[in-house]
């Protein structure tokens, strides 16, 4: 679409103010509003605002930035129609005054990531799955679940309503959904959408996070992409299907029919470089202190570094896939979580599996074994690893990744460390109610 196809759009749209949407380091999505007369600038030369005051950007001595709309993502926010206008939306790309794309925006991270692996001939497709819970809002943000439905449930109160209100929501931002559904924790949900191009895929998660808690807000409820906000049941995961796309030959480079698990050479690089990588880039698939609560055994989350195709407490498995289509080939990592910035993961995870193929790293031996059952002299005997078990743990391997640091780039690598070190060390200064309940009687 031209820019002149878009002006004519909102015009019929009846468009009065405009969302120029990005992320911070976080992932988390911040917005600037302009009225519809200032498009027209915005296209040809952006909008400023200050960097400096966005987390993980620039210093104060280098603050000024401007937004740069992306027209592939214009859509009309639906909940924000009136009689005085409606407000559309673009997500946007961040860039410096000399007009060069700014270094530690996560979406340009991503386009980097992604134009290297052109170079090598390949598209990086993408499917997450994101999980959320519902909760009540009479307590506060307590985690007072809306129902107490589990996996697949036809819940007797207003779930379905809502998720059907939150796919016809997304549906308005071109988001193709594919299933929506009860999960298996009380209050928990699952909203799937189309495997599309990664740079997609990751703008389209971040839509489903802003519109997911927008129209549960309009029902009376909160709606969270925490990791693990209720104890003791399983937490929200964000399971990330992945294929390259061969540009030369027209195909999916993951299929070969002559493997035992249809996977062909170049996938099994990719998966090794990830599995090779993946303590060093846990704390940007994980990236909370409260990720590390639900990648714990017995809550189908992952803690040990392995791949299998039925096995669901190995790292990265191998979903079936229908024989007469080959495309569907695909490998799913399910250690990342939604509060993850899904731009930086989505880059890290490519830039890992590109290296594997550069380095043609030699992948493990499956394991199809629940490894949950196994005991710890067990897995020793195996050579099974964890991966970290706190961010702390996580830090450190980020740490000691080069290859992360070369992916992020050293501006944003740098940043993301001091930010999620304050993150750790401001945990470590709290004193919960366990430890009161725990200690203050006994000693």
């Amino acid at each position: 679409m031209t820019y002149d196809k878009i002006l004519t759009q909102m015009k019929k749209d009846k468009v009065r103010f405009i969302q120029l949407q990005f992320t911070d380091l976080y992932g988390l999505v911040k917005s600037l509003t302009i009225p519809i007369r200032q498009i027209k600038s915005a296209f040809k030369n952006g909008v400023w605002f200050d960097g400096s005051s966005i987390e993980g950007f620039a210093r104060i001595c280098e603050s000024d930035m401007y937004l740069a709309p992306d027209i592939s993502t214009y859509a009309i926010i639906p909940w924000l129609n009136s009689t005085n206008g409606n407000t559309a939306r673009f997500i946007c790309d961040i860039y410096t005054p000399n007009g060069k794309p700014f270094e530690s925006d996560p979406r340009y991270i991503l386009r980097k990531t992604l134009k290297q692996a052109k170079e090598k001939g390949f598209e990086f497709n993408a499917g997450p799955e994101m999980e959320f819970f519902l909760f009540k809002t009479e307590n506060g943000f307590s985690p007072l679940p809306h129902d107490k439905g589990s996996y697949f449930d036809l819940t007797t109160d207003e779930a379905y309503e809502i998720r059907r209100d939150m796919t016809v929501a997304l549906e308005k931002f071109d988001i193709k959904i594919e299933t929506a559904h009860h999960e298996v924790a009380i209050g928990q949900h699952e909203i799937s959408f189309k495997y599309e191009k990664a740079l997609k895929a990751a703008d389209n998660a971040m839509t489903l996070r802003f519109v997911v808690k927008a129209i549960a807000q309009q029902h009376g409820l909160h709606a969270t992409f925490m990791p693990k906000p209720i104890s003791k049941v399983n937490g929200s995961g964000m399971h990330v299907h992945q294929s390259l796309y061969n540009i030369k030959t027209k195909d999916n480079a993951f299929f070969s029919k002559n493997d035992d698990y249809k996977l062909s050479d170049i996938a099994y690089q990719f998966v090794a470089g990830q599995l090779e990588h993946i303590k060093g880039m846990s704390s940007i698939l994980s990236p909370t202190v409260n990720s590390y609560k639900r990648l714990i055994p017995g809550y189908e989350a992952p803690v040990y570094i392995c791949w299998g195709r039925t096995n669901r407490s190995a790292l990265i498995r191998i979903p079936s896939s229908f024989k007469d289509n080959p495309q569907s080939t695909r490998v799913e990592i399910r250690s990342p979580d939604p509060s993850c910035n899904i731009y930086l993961a989505l880059a890290v995870m490519l830039g890992t599996g590109l290296n594997g193929i550069e380095n043609k790293c030699e992948i493990i031996d499956p394991l199809e074994e629940n490894l949950y059952n196994f005991s710890n002299s067990k897995l020793e005997e195996l050579g099974v690893d964890m991966i970290p078990h706190n961010l702390w743990q996580a830090i450190l391997e980020l740490k000691e990744d080069s290859l992360m640091e070369e992916i992020l780039g050293k501006h944003t690598y740098d940043k993301y460390i001091n930010a999620k070190e304050k993150e750790w060390n401001d945990y470590n200064l709290q004193v919960s109610k366990w430890e009161i309940d725990k200690y203050m009687e006994v000693f």
